[in-house]
């Protein structure tokens, strides 16, 4: 496989929005009617990325960040116009009149399915925090861009839990809370904000924006959890009990990819064959010598052995984190060990959903160190 499983940008990304502010000038989409209270203060304007763009989010990055933004890229103005030209990130950017930038959000390729885009890289210039620019980059992302790419068929984003400004947006936005992520960013990420004393969960959210049926295996173990997580999605699936066993005579084909910065491991299991318990074994000892304190493991759940796979990751004390649909192209389903004390206190949810979500999640990983 030529492709790993990138960790979310979101880890790298502090959240600096606020919202339910309406900005004048913008064309008023559904989305952007449903959460207006006030005028801003500036007569700022939302669009598509333009090259002259590139310096002003440079400068940006430099004023949330400093020097200390790990992806690179977003200090060299021709890195990011080139990465906007080809695909790999597009800009939404929020100027003033006079051609300043603002605010920056971005959509981008993030997961192993090609039609799966994810939204986030986020940030705002301090002084325009509380006037809604959150709100119409993404009233703009999602109600103009997205409709003319049609290679975008769902997105999905990961909102930070250690506030609830992102989360609010995402359900105005239509996004269906799938899966939480724990202990998933390092508290260094917000060192110069000081929002977080600990590592930090995320909530992970779907938006389907074309709908494409297809056959997934639901591990026997998860299936009472499951069938509550899709009942909210509108792109309709065949839900099969799980119930071959893992294949004899088939290897498992899975990478690795270990980000050093957050400590984190992230293993794609593309598909699960008799050896699946020595290989996730071998990949956890690797993990751990890189100093990886959180693991996950994404399974296909095209694979109607899946929940065999499952049960010896349940053996091996991993706990549900979720669905990620479309994550193969086909679904996936988030398992996650934790080397390191996990955050459920620290949680802070919007929704009764994402609150039932942790509940499941925080009673299965109980299990795993009774």
């Amino acid at each position: 496989m030529s492709q790993t499983w990138p960790i979310s940008q979101t880890l790298f990304a502090i959240s600096s929005f606020t919202n339910n502010i309406q900005c004048p000038g913008i064309s008023e989409s559904p989305i952007r009617k449903s959460h207006i209270s006030k005028q801003n203060k500036d007569d700022f304007y939302v669009d598509v990325f333009r090259p002259e763009d590139a310096e002003g989010i440079v400068m940006l990055f430099r004023s949330v960040y400093g020097e200390s933004y790990p992806i690179r890229l977003f200090y060299d103005p021709l890195s990011i116009t080139a990465t906007n030209a080809d695909g790999s990130y597009y800009s939404i950017v929020a100027r003033l009149p006079t051609g300043k930038v603002i605010g920056v959000l971005h959509l981008y390729p993030s997961s192993l399915c090609k039609y799966l885009f994810e939204w986030g890289v986020g940030l705002v210039l301090k002084e325009y925090r509380n006037y809604g620019v959150l709100n119409q980059l993404a009233g703009f992302l999602h109600d103009n861009f997205v409709p003319l790419h049609t290679n975008i068929e769902e997105i999905f984003g990961e909102s930070v839990c250690n506030h609830t400004h992102i989360q609010k947006t995402s359900i105005i936005l239509g996004y269906v809370e799938t899966a939480i992520e724990v202990a998933l960013m390092p508290s260094a990420a917000y060192s110069k904000e000081h929002s977080a004393p600990g590592r930090v969960a995320t909530i992970t959210s779907f938006h389907c924006c074309k709908p494409k049926h297809h056959r997934i295996y639901i591990p026997v173990a998860y299936e009472r959890e499951l069938t509550e997580i899709y009942s909210d999605l509108n792109d309709a699936r065949e839900l099969v009990r799980s119930g071959k066993e893992l294949p004899r005579g088939k290897s498992t084909c899975a990478e690795m990819t270990i980000f050093n910065y957050a400590q984190v491991a992230r293993i794609a299991v593309y598909e699960a064959g008799e050896d699946f318990r020595m290989r996730i074994a071998d990949m956890e000892k690797e993990a751990q010598v890189h100093k990886a304190v959180v693991v996950q493991v994404g399974m296909n759940l095209a694979e109607p052995w899946v929940g065999d796979a499952i049960n010896v990751l349940r053996e091996q004390g991993y706990f549900i984190g979720g669905a990620l649909p479309r994550w193969f192209d086909s679904d996936g389903f988030l398992m996650q060990k934790l080397l390191c004390p996990p955050d459920f206190d620290d949680i802070v949810l919007h929704t009764d959903r994402a609150k039932w979500l942790l509940t499941i999640i925080r009673r299965d990983w109980e299990r795993t160190v009774a």
